[in-house]
């Protein structure tokens, strides 16, 4: 599942798009992969991932290991076939092209596992 949004992720934001994963999945468990992003270790954060352990298991990937995180392997798939030479004029068009690319790829159980296979994790 991927969200775009305007600004940078902080706790909040990252707890309130949780808390809608959660809704839209109806409760599922979910694994979240996570890199260093400092929202990600927050004291806020902490204590909120303390109270949502029946539905939610957050792996952290170590510092500095790009090869590990599957969402650098996605970012280069989308730059390579939906960003690749494209000139946009303004930040929507840019927007919308990888917002197409990131549809394509959500869409494609395989392609998903496929980078994730690839980092070499199995969870």
């Amino acid at each position: 599942m991927f969200q775009a949004k305007h600004g940078a992720y902080d706790t909040a934001s990252l707890i309130e798009f949780l808390t809608d994963l959660h809704d839209h999945l109806d409760g599922a468990p979910v694994t979240l992969i996570w890199d260093g992003l400092p929202a990600h270790r927050s004291k806020t954060m902490k204590a909120w991932l303390a109270t949502q352990r029946h539905w939610l298991r957050v792996e952290s990937l170590p510092g500095y290991a790009p090869d590990l995180n599957p969402v650098e392997k996605i970012w280069g798939n989308v730059k390579a076939t939906e960003l690749a030479n494209l000139c946009p004029e303004t930040i929507d068009q840019a927007h919308t092209a990888a917002e197409a690319g990131l549809q394509r790829i959500g869409s494609s159980y395989q392609l998903c596992f496929s980078f994730l296979d690839h980092t070499g994790l199995h969870l």
